[in-house]
């Protein structure tokens, strides 16, 4: 297995990380419906055991409690993984969540608690923030970096000209985008920004909220939880959704080859972007691990790389 820089910072990441969005459990805006803790758990170890070397979370991710999961996890295990987390989402007492950065020290001081950790590898802000000083922003989280509770700070779901902004005062370490074959929409100039300057990139939702592991159907979708996001996201909805599992449908046939499912050679058709240093990967039991962890080493050869560009433009996405 391969592992790759991220960035100019001194971790080398597994091709693969473990994603704690679904971690959160339900009861919130963007839940993956409920969750049991333990097969969480029991998931993060196997992914770890395996050879899985970070984790990516959000303090908004169960409204903490993806962090205190992750935090439960890891504390004791015999493999310490990095871990990331991010901040920028707030939430009250009605579990209404409000985007701000205007509390970031303190979000920080929280996660450090429900991590149960000292310092934080990977601080990222979430998103940036219509009317609110980014760079205001920026300079507490490198403050937070030379005093120690962060190890290396970056960003998600940032344009290339709010990231060069930002550049002045601290170096982005790291960018956050979404990326899969259902969304490219950061290849033109976003990737190859990044690349240009030396930001890694650790792109989620590869597999595009579970559209393209070949598992997914209609009536899957129709049976999703009620507080499950993805039964009114776009792309869950049609005309999208019979292109979408179309799509899985045809990868499908190119993982076959190879005896991988269809969601492991979506995350490495991302894998292939050299400017892709990792991707996030979401699991929610030891099995479901398993099934991705061969995309941490098979790769897509050229030939099957343009066989999936000349499908993709062959059955472009409904206006």
């Amino acid at each position: 297995m391969k592992i790759n820089q991220l960035g100019t910072s001194n971790m080398w990441l597994s091709p693969i990380g473990f994603g704690a969005w679904a971690t959160g459990g339900g009861n919130w805006a963007y839940s993956w419906g409920p969750q049991d803790d333990d097969a969480s758990i029991a998931a993060i170890h196997r992914a770890l055991d395996l050879g899985v070397n970070w984790i990516d979370t959000a303090a908004v991710y169960g409204l903490g409690h993806s962090e205190e999961v992750v935090g439960r996890a890891v504390k004791g295990y015999h493999i310490r993984p990095f871990l990331f987390t991010k901040c920028g989402l707030i939430w009250n007492e009605k579990r209404e969540i409000t985007r701000t950065t205007k509390h970031i020290r303190r979000e920080c001081e929280e996660s450090l608690r429900r991590l149960q950790v000292e310092t934080i590898d990977l601080y990222q802000i979430h998103w940036p923030i219509e009317g609110e000083d980014m760079l205001e922003a920026w300079q507490t989280m490198a403050a937070l970096k030379k005093e120690g509770k962060v190890r290396y700070i970056g960003v998600s779901n940032f344009s290339t000209a709010e990231i060069h902004r930002l550049t002045d005062v601290e170096r982005v370490t790291s960018l956050q985008p979404p990326y899969s074959m259902i969304n490219r929409s950061v290849e033109a100039e976003i990737l190859p920004f990044c690349r240009e300057h030396a930001i890694g990139v650790i792109n989620y939702s590869p597999q595009h909220s579970g559209l393209l592991t070949g598992a997914m159907t209609k009536e899957r979708v129709a049976a999703l939880p009620p507080d499950d996001f993805r039964r009114n996201a776009k792309n869950y909805q049609e005309p999208h959704l019979s292109r979408n599992l179309a799509i899985a449908d045809f990868l499908k046939g190119i993982g076959a080859r190879h005896g991988v499912s269809a969601g492991v050679v979506a995350i490495a058709w991302t894998l292939a972007n050299p400017a892709v240093t990792a991707a996030i990967v979401g699991a929610r039991s030891p099995e479901q691990v398993e099934g991705v962890w061969p995309a941490a080493k098979f790769r897509l050869s050229r030939d099957e790389m343009q066989e999936i560009e000349d499908y993709l433009m062959a059955h472009p996405a409904a206006a």
